[in-house]
């Protein structure tokens, strides 16, 4: 497997991509509704992942896609080569905002990630990385993650995991939040995954992600030292939906000895 030629045609296509992301700001946008009144899909989310496919099928026909949008394969395992794609991640900040979106692009290799890259399309940041060649914004090779005490730590998390909802206890994590520095939200798993790479924030925490929200910063962050797990420590399954807790060194197993013990995963469906 040529991972070099696959890592730069997926920059290439992803560039691409976002091109063709930025020229349709001008355009009227095709909103949707999937699960929720807030969970959004545009035309632009399915023209983007359907341009992907195309070009995956072209290059690697053999390759396997999982897709946010439904376009690529319905796998139950992660054999052969997968690549997981999120057309847009931030659906909800690229109608409202125009910026804080990304698109996400990994590829696995029998469940083990060999390219990761996450690209803010408006600021043209691309984020990437291959295990053991380092991690990378555009071209400056990233430093790796410091430790950080919980005190100076700022932490992407959003709101509604603080206030009563259907997922945990808001009454965990509120400690978390009196004692750090600050908290942040974003609207974009990606993106928060990047800004721990690159040190914009400390850590980030969600409670529901999939595979497509997270694979691509999977690979970025463990590349430089940081640690992914779920709320309760345990490797994401980058099949169904999982907690997800990504931070620096150190940082990691502090939160989760003194915040996180009494919180308990919800049972899988």
């Amino acid at each position: 497997m040529n991972w070099k030629e696959i890592d730069e045609n997926a920059k290439r296509w992803t560039r691409d991509a976002g091109e063709k992301i930025r020229a349709s700001f001008s355009e009227e946008l095709l909103i949707q509704t999937k699960s929720s009144p807030n969970d959004l899909v545009t035309n632009i989310d399915r023209e983007t992942e359907q341009f992907f496919i195309e070009k995956i099928r072209q290059a690697y026909p053999n390759h396997q896609i999982l897709g946010e949008e439904g376009f690529g394969d319905e796998l139950e395992k992660l054999d052969g080569t997968v690549w997981i794609i999120d057309p847009i991640d931030g659906t909800m900040n690229f109608v409202h905002q125009q910026r804080n979106f990304a698109i996400s692009v990994a590829v696995y290799q029998d469940g083990v990630g060999k390219v990761g890259l996450i690209y803010d399309v408006v600021h043209d940041e691309l984020y990437h990385a291959m295990p053991g060649e380092g991690a990378y914004l555009n071209d400056t090779k990233l430093p790796q993650l410091p430790q950080v005490s919980v005190e100076q730590a700022i932490i992407g998390l959003n709101a509604t995991w603080i206030t009563e909802n259907k997922r945990i206890d808001p009454s965990i994590l509120a400690p978390l939040v009196k004692k750090v520095r600050g908290t942040r939200s974003y609207g974009c798993a990606a993106m928060e995954m990047a800004y721990v790479a690159t040190g914009r924030i400390d850590a980030y925490i969600s409670l529901r992600l999939s595979p497509w929200d997270y694979a691509a910063g999977l690979i970025i962050v463990e590349e430089l030292g940081g640690k992914v797990t779920t709320l309760t420590g345990e490797p994401l399954t980058l099949l169904g939906q999982d907690s997800v807790f990504v931070s620096k060194p150190g940082l990691h197993d502090q939160i989760r000895k003194n915040y996180l013990v009494d919180y308990k995963e919800e049972p899988k469906n």
